[in-house]
């Protein structure tokens, strides 16, 4: 029998963890692969007792949780690789581990390179978002205001540019990235590609198989069109406003089963949704619990996912698109790599550029489909054969296995 290994891991996202990618993989299906992922990182709130630390330690089934520090706000996250520091020494007097594990950090992932040479373990570097062309992008588009405070962000963007690829990717046993169009531009930048290794966002089918439909009344007797997740203006969402004025069939209803990241966002797009007087074409439902949203997308009769092409997204692999298909839901999808790949191997929707024109015309054609059922179930079948997290659990067990127990393969 493969003997167990063990990850010691700095997350970026709050503690407990409630991304799928981290939650179902890491905590549901590599521990049926004998994997065990002990989590670094920075508590969602403070707790208040040591019973509430002790409560929370418990809550990650992954492994341990070795919280230091609260998420959250511009000192927490000036101090982040303090609070990293003591919790990923907390978690090496706990238990040694098999490797080290940084994901979408930079600072911290540099002195976790030190301690695997010391160590003589390997280092294991998880990107599933271009970090640091993410910090270029905030100045690019002008959301950082005044002189100074871009200064401070173009040093940001400048160091951790120099400290990822020059220092820390270098020295990573794997490079576990998003998608393989994320694999070829670390291979472009000089990074061995064998060992990058593309783990694109699956679906949860335990959570897909028990999704209610939603009996909103509002729904009935409507031709619904469902778009899953956030809005906003680095996102381009102003499309989804365009997209629903194009339409003139009375029973058209688009869903935006989601909210904005952050409370000005939210006024923005509350504001232009007013300001166009969409109200009658647009439900804007403001964050739901996921089962909840996904009974919205389990009603609509196309899916949407309009996602701008750009060096942010064009890496990415969106959760929505294999989330629609795993409820049987035929898509549209904007032609960013991932999304191209699954919707022709899937034969479920189309993939087309990211103009309302496109848009219209694509979803017309599936709303007039008489096999669009057909289409969704091809759809539903090639995410459980490729994206379920049981499939991909597997798959990055066996990576996992490769590098730590190589006699295990």
């Amino acid at each position: 029998m493969p003997r167990p290994l063990s990850i010691l891991c700095i997350l970026r996202d709050p503690l407990p963890p409630r991304r799928a990618d981290v939650l179902t993989l890491f905590g549901v299906e590599l521990p049926r692969h004998g994997i065990r992922t002990d989590l670094v990182g920075q508590a969602a709130s403070a707790p208040a007792s040591a019973s509430a630390t002790a409560a929370a330690r418990t809550t990650w089934p992954g492994g341990a949780l070795h919280l230091a520090g609260r998420f959250g706000g511009a000192v927490n996250s000036v101090l982040a690789p303090f609070f990293d520091s003591i919790g990923l020494l907390h978690g090496f007097l706990v238990a040694r581990p098999d490797c080290l594990q940084v994901r979408d950090k930079v600072v911290i992932a540099v002195l976790a390179r030190l301690f695997s040479v010391l160590l003589g373990i390997p280092l294991v570097y998880w990107m599933s978002f271009p970090i640091v062309e993410g910090y270029a992008a905030r100045v690019q588009d002008g959301h950082v205001r005044g002189v100074w405070l871009r200064w401070l962000h173009w040093l940001r963007a400048w160091s951790t540019r120099a400290l990822l690829y020059r220092l820390v990717l270098p020295g990573a046993a794997l490079v576990f990235v998003q998608s393989a169009a994320m694999a070829d531009a670390l291979a472009v930048r000089g990074l061995l590609r064998a060992r990058l290794v593309a783990v694109p966002m699956g679906v949860d089918l335990a959570l897909v198989d028990a999704v209610v439909p939603a009996t909103d009344p509002r729904l009935d007797g409507r031709t619904v069109i469902v778009y899953l997740g956030s809005v906003a203006r680095a996102r381009a969402s102003a499309f989804l406003l365009d997209l629903a004025a194009a339409f003139d069939r009375p029973d058209f209803l688009l869903v935006i089963a989601g909210d904005a990241p952050s409370p000005d966002e939210a006024a923005w797009f509350r504001a232009e949704l007013a300001r166009r007087g969409l109200g009658d074409k647009i439900l804007f439902t403001g964050w739901l619990a996921h089962a909840a949203a996904l009974g919205y997308v389990a009603r609509a009769h196309v899916a949407i996912s309009p996602i701008p092409r750009g060096v942010l997204f064009d890496v990415s692999s969106p959760t929505k698109l294999v989330e629609y298909l795993a409820l049987g839901v035929p898509a549209v999808a904007s032609d960013i790599p991932d999304q191209r790949f699954v919707l022709e191997q899937s034969g479920a929707g189309h993939c087309v550029p990211m103009t309302v024109p496109a848009f219209h015309a694509a979803i017309v054609r599936l709303l007039d489909d008489p096999d669009r059922r057909a289409c969704g179930a091809s759809g539903q079948a090639w995410v459980r054969a490729h994206r379920g997290y049981d499939v991909i659990g597997h798959q990055v067990a066996a990576h996992y296995r490769g590098l730590l127990a190589p006699e295990d393969v």
